[in-house]
């Protein structure tokens, strides 16, 4: 069983409904909510409390390096679920409500059914068992680190595999957050298929130049 670190995420919250009879127990977290391009990518993981990977964490607070180690122990140590919600689903839900549909898609990808989740935010995604909701759980729970940890990774290599497809706008770098280099070939190369086009910096390129390519 894995010790609670201080400042770190810990097993607490899995351990209550564990005591609680609520077996099992997946943490769900997102990635991809503030990029202009992009889908969102959720994941929800299960994990086995005696074979924990050491160093889960916030994927936000580890290096690529230290996540992609981690993403491989969890797809032997764990079971995982992933679920993304597409640029049109973003741009006819809003971020938020594609956001909770990657996350009920990631919860029904998992190889059994949870009855209890642990989801990190405010909001509940609409799922066939109950949970709570963990403000920033990535940093408090076991389950929702590790969840947070695959969400990144696969997003980060979605948006390098759109990369090569796409140079000009830096993906492999920023992921397709709106960085300077981001901006600038947006305003040379204009606006692709896998930009947000509700997102207020593209909704306003493409309101002042109509001209796209791609």
């Amino acid at each position: 069983m894995t010790v609670k670190r201080a400042g770190g995420p810990d097993f607490s919250f899995e351990r209550a409904a564990l005591r609680a009879d609520r077996v099992p127990v997946a943490g769900v977290d997102e990635a991809g909510r503030g990029p202009w391009a992009g889908p969102v990518v959720a994941a929800a993981v299960i994990l086995d409390p005696e074979r924990i990977p050491a160093g889960l964490n916030d994927s936000k607070k580890l290096s690529a390096a230290r996540r992609e180690a981690l993403f491989t122990s969890l797809q032997t140590h764990a079971q995982s679920g992933v679920g993304l919600a597409s640029v049109e689903e973003i741009d006819s839900l809003n971020i938020l409500r594609a956001s909770l549909l990657a996350m009920a898609r990631a919860v029904e990808a998992l190889p059994r059914a949870p009855r209890w989740a642990l989801v990190d935010g405010t909001h509940m995604p609409a799922l066939n068992c109950t949970g709570e909701t963990l403000v920033k759980g990535d940093g408090r729970s076991l389950s929702i680190a590790a969840a947070s940890i695959i969400a990144k990774v696969t997003r980060d290599r979605m948006m390098r595999d759109l990369a090569a497809q796409f140079p000009v706008y830096g993906w492999e770098r920023n992921k397709g957050y709106g960085t300077a280099v981001h901006a600038a070939a947006l305003k040379i190369h204009g606006v692709t298929q896998h930009h947000r086009r509700s997102f207020k910096p593209i909704h306003k390129m493409l309101c002042e130049d109509s001209a796209l390519t791609y």
